[in-house]
């Protein structure tokens, strides 16, 4: 393929990828009449701040972006300890079933979310958390994936001799996790977090099923519930979606080098 050939192959593909985006941002500032005119406007107008205003009066805008903030953080930090861990014993420890247990976990990588819904829900109703954020972060605290990503990493970044040393040296597990396995694991834990916080950031399945109160809505099932079948008002819900994408974006810009790095270290390594 000539050069020219394949760098307007990569221009096409990011432009039907960042079209969505760029229209997003731009409806956001466009009343409702405007966005469906023909042609639709192209650049931006000056009725965000009006869009603003509706949506703040038809959600609890602040409160919903405050628990998906909440959710977020602490899904991440609950699924880097517990997948951390979990990594960590299938890496460096010898046990009964160990790989019988391991395909187990990785078996669960193949089941399709939606069959989940139904047990999500009836488990999280026996226990009382039906509308509680603890049922957004607590089922899935220790991922099939987060847990194949750190024991990978381990396996090919830590050598068992270092976790041996520290054995003989009088070091108990606990005091090996912490002040040897973590600070090594800094790099896979970074994209792992990453990964779990967007994917918790715009989750809409999980508080569909659990979450009942609208002042319990987390960011994305609090902009759904803006639609209507009579009159929705898009700029305003396109403003809600813009200011949620916001802080994806940037975390992803600061980020994406440790995103790509720690995806591919286990690769290229062992």
């Amino acid at each position: 393929m000539a050069p020219w050939a394949a760098y307007l192959l990569v221009g096409v593909g990011m432009f039907i990828m960042l079209a969505p985006f760029y229209f997003m941002f731009v409806f956001a500032s466009h009343s409702r009449s405007d966005i469906f005119s023909l042609p639709p406007p192209l650049w931006f107008g000056n009725d965000f701040m009006l869009n603003f205003s509706i949506l703040t009066e038809r959600i609890p805008f602040w409160r919903s972006l405050g628990w998906s903030l909440y959710v977020a953080l602490a899904a991440t930090g609950l699924t880097l300890l517990f997948c951390s861990m979990g990594g960590y014993a299938f890496a460096m420890f010898e046990f009964r079933f160990k790989k019988p247990l391991f395909t187990l976990v990785m078996a669960t990588m193949l089941l399709p979310a939606f069959l989940g819904m139904i047990p999500t829900f009836m488990i999280m109703d026996a226990f009382g958390w039906i509308d509680q954020p603890r049922a957004l972060y607590i089922p899935g605290a220790a991922s099939a994936f987060g847990i194949f990503m750190m024991r990978q990493f381990i396996t090919s970044s830590i050598p068992r001799d270092l976790i041996e040393a520290a054995r003989m040296d009088g070091c108990g597990e606990l005091r090996i996790y912490w002040s040897i396995v973590l600070p090594l694991l800094q790099p896979a834990m970074g994209t792992l977090g990453l990964i779990t916080f967007i994917g918790s950031w715009n989750n809409f399945i999980g508080p569909l099923i659990v979450m009942r109160s609208p002042e319990m809505y987390t960011l994305p099932l609090a902009l759904r519930s803006l639609q209507s079948p009579v009159n929705t008002e898009w700029g305003a819900l396109m403003a809600g979606a813009a200011i949620a994408t916001v802080p994806l974006l940037v975390l992803f810009a600061i980020s994406s080098r440790r995103l790509i790095d720690g995806l591919t270290s286990g690769a290229v390594r062992g």
